[in-house]
């Protein structure tokens, strides 16, 4: 019985999304799915035990490609992710113990007044953050929670805050490790990032996503699920003399506020000041964007392969370049404790294992996550739904960028990959319609709005995953919670494009305009909708 490149090759991820969101326990959810593609799998080859166990575990299949357990931690782009991942951990447990984070939520106290301008300070430093996601989610977790616990912003909703500024954001960036994904996928003599830049005033989904969100912050109303976790959170709050915000760790568990990994805060330097924040995430910008650069041979001049910034940073390796500035950033940022007797050398090299701890959580996830990406991968999961995509574009033009959009956001939910949408679809895209066309610009647009999408609800997602780390926020709370919001933009966004393919004959910037022009009066509909019922 041969199950791959059929519907059943989606049934491994379905399984483990539906488990997770009905036992609330994600470790073990991922891991029936991982389970049932390596049963599938092992059927459908006519192997036996030794064949499942091979899949399960590790089955190398040649060329570097595999599935399996071992196989993808031993993966040299998983392995960087990883070791970045315990970087920034480490960083945060540096920032915290020198008193960084204390200092500046002293300091952002006589700013932020209120708890929407909690909320808005953590969007703007989420917009500020737009070289990697994986970057936003963390540093923007470590900087703004103290602030948003102070002034009552449950974890849920500063995950979804989070979230909604990660993977948006760096889609509509020219330069960021997805812009340079993206243009990777572009056939070679075609300049990726120049075709990237084309398609991001029709990337509704992520445009309408930071305008919703920002809307529902103004407007002070949240869908249920978010509302009943704000009305725990203000079960679990002290006295209403205390000072707003200080939530005792019992009453929070006792709430069901628990968290993605073990708490970073730790006995903290009183004396810290606002720059032993600051300074350790300026060097991570800094040189994260110049080990991206230096991935990509910009720094190479004398190789007759070196190319410019533009280039450097479309053909970066981003797993490689985001640990050699992580690294990079982590040793000046003990340099820079050390040197100052803000923190002793013992006291700095303790946080790297508090840093690992944090994300042990969050590994233990991503790890189970790639594994299940490779037994849908090894069943065909991509080659079926990239099927159905080629199968049906010739006689649905006009609608093609709504149902790519679809499509685009299903794979990326099922497979918890957006990138790995980027690479099935867009090719096809571009295969289907000709330079100057303008359904072209559209089409491409519209399926990395839909991978996002996909990547953004996807309880198995690197990136959401990422955002209940960076908020502290049980996983399974954030994904229930955000999953309202997103598929209200989603259900606009769907809209949008089927106006820009019907607008399409017009031209591609009249197309743009109208489709913008619709989106905007259904977007205000839809909040003054809410507002009133919500």
């Amino acid at each position: 019985m041969n199950l791959i490149g059929t519907f059943w090759s989606l049934v491994p991820s379905m399984v483990a999304i539906s488990l997770a969101l009905l036992t609330k326990e994600v470790y073990s959810s991922l891991f029936v799915g991982v389970v049932i593609g390596a049963v599938f799998y092992a059927i459908s080859t006519g192997t036996s035990l030794d064949g499942f166990i091979s899949q399960l575990l590790y089955n190398e299949v040649g060329d570097g490609d595999g599935y399996g357990l071992i196989h993808c931690l031993s993966d040299s782009w998983n392995v960087g992710i990883l070791i970045f991942l315990v970087i920034l951990g480490t960083m945060v447990a540096l920032m915290n113990k020198a008193g960084g984070s204390s200092a500046f939520g002293r300091w952002a106290v006589t700013r932020v007044r209120t708890k929407v301008s909690a909320q808005i300070a953590a969007v703007v430093l989420g917009m500020i953050i737009f070289i990697d996601d994986y970057f936003n989610c963390l540093t923007v977790g470590s900087v703004m929670k103290p602030i948003t616990d102070r002034y009552g912003v449950t974890k849920e909703k500063l995950a979804y805050l989070i979230d909604s500024t990660a993977a948006p954001i760096c889609i509509i960036a020219p330069i960021s490790s997805w812009a340079a994904a993206v243009s990777g996928f572009v056939s070679e003599g075609e300049n990726g990032i120049a075709l990237f830049c084309q398609a991001i005033p029709f990337n509704f989904y992520a445009f309408f996503t930071i305008i919703f969100m920002v809307s529902t912050v103004l407007m002070k109303f949240d869908y249920r699920a978010m509302r009943n976790y704000e009305k725990k959170l203000g079960k679990a709050q002290k006295k209403p003399n205390d000072v707003i915000g200080q939530v005792s760790d019992a009453k929070m568990q006792a709430a069901g506020l628990g968290v993605v990994g073990t708490e970073l805060e730790d006995t903290e330097n009183c004396n810290g000041t606002v720059s032993d924040l600051v300074v350790p995430i300026f060097l991570l910008i800094v040189f994260s964007v110049l080990g991206m650069l230096y991935s990509g041979g910009f720094f190479d001049s004398t190789n007759a392969n070196y190319k410019d910034f533009v280039d450097a940073f479309a053909g970066s390796d981003a797993s490689k370049g985001l640990v050699i500035g992580s690294m990079t950033a982590l040793l000046l940022s003990v340099v820079w404790f050390v040197s100052r007797k803000v923190l002793s050398f013992d006291d700095s090299m303790s946080c790297l294992i508090k840093g690992f701890e944090s994300m042990v959580p969050a590994i233990l996830i991503l790890s189970l996550a790639w594994t299940l990406k490779s037994m849908t991968d090894a069943l065909g999961a991509t080659d079926y739904v990239a099927g159905i995509v080629s199968g049906s574009a010739a006689g649905l033009q006009m609608m093609l960028p709504a149902i790519i959009f679809v499509i685009a956001a299903f794979l990326a939910f099922a497979t918890g990959t957006s990138w790995g949408t980027f690479g099935i679809l867009i090719p096809i895209c571009i295969a289907v319609f000709p330079v100057g066309d303008p359904l072209r610009i559209i089409a491409i647009s519209s399926c990395m709005a839909g991978a996002v999408c996909g990547d953004h609800v996807s309880p198995i997602s690197d990136t959401t995953i990422m955002a209940s780390a960076g908020a502290q926020c049980k996983h399974v709370n954030h994904v229930t919670t955000q999953l309202p919001y997103a598929l209200t933009v989603a259900t606009i966004s769907f809209c949008a494009y089927i106006v820009a393919g019907l607008a399409q004959p017009l031209g591609l910037v009249t197309s743009c305009c109208i489709a913008w022009g619709f989106a905007l009066i259904a977007m205000a509909a839809v909040l003054t909708t809410l507002r009133k019922f919500v």
